[in-house]
């Protein structure tokens, strides 16, 4: 047995030893801290697998901004007063032969795939360089499979809008609060230092993503946390979500690409579309412009609905 095989499959012991004792714990927050583990160990079974773009968002987005959307949860939840009683039996029997079914069907789909799997790779790599990237990742999200990226940029709005609409109706257009300050803690000492070296980070993931692994989601959900971590310092405070600087950043990216795609049908021939030699600097437009609205929406879901504080 090589190095390299014994390492997979300790990992792969390893994230079904968290999986299953995430499902398994009773305490919240604890179930929390494992989910955030067990994410971190995904992303380096996409490192494994050579897949760093699909790591980077695993490890910013799937792990970091959801664990502190669900710590959130939860230390509401320690605090809120509930009467729901637990499910039943019968529930959970559900609930448990439903996993165990998708389960098998997952199972099912990757062990009855044809030897080789098709795929388009070589199609898309083909093709590659008439968009100017270097990374085929990228090539395909935003050339490809603009649409869908389109869609999953659009979507993150009415998401946000949902959890705004959880707030009452007096304290609609006030400012989220989530904040725990305390001067003389590591969180404090975390939100001074890491900040700067977080936003250099996000910011070369996004302008690198045309070569090298990287993207919007990626460099957006770094920003994000960044902001976050400050916030929960108490170093920052949210911004009403009646602002309308704020609103502007949050449709800029859905707004910059539907705007490139609607003059690639006059430029080009078609809906997002690029012109011939123009594709590149069209597409780092574009990143950039997302990168901004995904970092305002990310931040303001983990933020929470907004709340009005007497002035």
């Amino acid at each position: 047995m090589t190095l390299a095989l014994a390492v997979d499959i300790g990992l792969a012991l390893l994230v079904l030893a968290v999986a299953g004792w995430t499902i398994a714990v009773r305490d919240t927050f604890a179930a929390v801290i494992g989910f955030v583990a067990y994410g971190l160990l995904l992303a380096l079974v996409w490192v494994r697998l050579a897949a760093p773009d699909v790591a980077l968002t695993e490890a910013a987005v799937g792990s970091g901004l959801t664990g502190l959307l669900l710590l959130s949860a939860s230390a509401r939840l320690r605090h809120a007063k509930t009467s729901a009683a637990p499910p039943g039996p019968v529930l959970q029997w559900a609930a448990g032969a439903l996993c165990i079914l998708i389960a098998a069907g997952l199972a099912a789909l990757v062990l009855l795939l044809p030897d080789p799997a098709p795929t388009l790779a070589p199609a898309a790599v083909a093709h590659l360089p008439a968009t100017g990237l270097g990374n085929p990742v990228t090539g395909v999200l935003m050339v490809y499979r603009a649409i869908d990226t389109f869609l999953e940029s659009v979507v993150l709005l009415p998401a946000l809008l949902g959890v705004w609409s959880l707030a009452s109706e007096g304290d609609w257009g006030g400012a989220p609060i989530l904040r725990h300050p305390r001067p003389d803690g590591a969180l404090t000492l975390m939100a001074q230092v890491l900040p700067p070296l977080g936003i250099i980070v996000g910011v070369y993931l996004c302008w690198n993503s045309a070569d090298h692994p990287g993207g919007a989601f990626q460099g957006g959900a770094v920003l994000a946390a960044m902001w976050v971590l400050a916030l929960l310092a108490g170093l920052v405070d949210a911004p009403p979500i009646r602002q309308r600087g704020l609103r502007v950043l949050l449709v800029a990216g859905a707004a910059v690409l539907l705007a490139v795609g609607l003059a690639g049908i006059g430029l080009a021939g078609a809906f997002l579309a690029y012109p011939e030699h123009y594709s590149k600097p069209l597409i780092l437009a574009i990143e950039m412009a997302l990168v901004l609205s995904i970092a305002v929406a990310l931040a303001l879901l983990v933020a929470g609905p907004p709340v009005r504080t007497p002035s």
